[in-house]
């Protein structure tokens, strides 16, 4: 089965279902529109017309990119699709930086699916000389002008 892939076409109704397919939350539209619009890139893959899998790059663009999403459905798991995705996001990054420098391409993984990242060459945090991967999930108060 060949799988078509394109760059900085994902739409925020791939986007959403994708995201629900894996059992993630479903995000305000307005929310989803700046995520990708303020990506350095975004992929998908596609089976025909129906986008099967994406993902999405975020950071500055020469020194610290993540991994933000990778999102496959599920029945299409286990195909190659992710590994493909990985390798084009690292081609992307390693002409971005400045010669003789180093970027660090990081991400979270999902619960059970490290493994799939470190066959792509990325390491568990900590290890001896890195700390743990941390996060901060802070809520949005609305300013209600009172």
């Amino acid at each position: 089965m060949e799988f078509e892939m394109k760059e900085n076409v994902l739409t925020v109704k791939d986007y959403q279902r994708l995201r629900t397919s894996v059992g993630w939350s479903v995000l305000p539209e307005q929310q989803i529109e700046m995520a990708l619009k303020n990506s350095l890139i975004t992929i998908t893959v596609r089976d025909q017309e129906q986008v099967v899998g994406m993902c999405r790059l975020v950071g500055d663009g020469c020194y610290i990119c993540y991994v933000q999403d990778l999102v496959i459905l599920p029945e299409y798991q286990g195909r190659g699709i992710g590994k493909s995705m990985i390798e084009r996001v690292v081609s992307y990054v390693n002409q971005q930086g400045f010669p003789g420098t180093n970027i660090t391409l990081g991400l979270f993984s999902a619960m059970g699916k490290e493994e799939f990242y470190q066959k792509q060459g990325f390491h568990i945090r900590p290890s001896d000389n890195r700390g743990a991967g941390m996060e901060i999930i802070l809520p949005v108060y609305q300013d209600t002008g009172v």
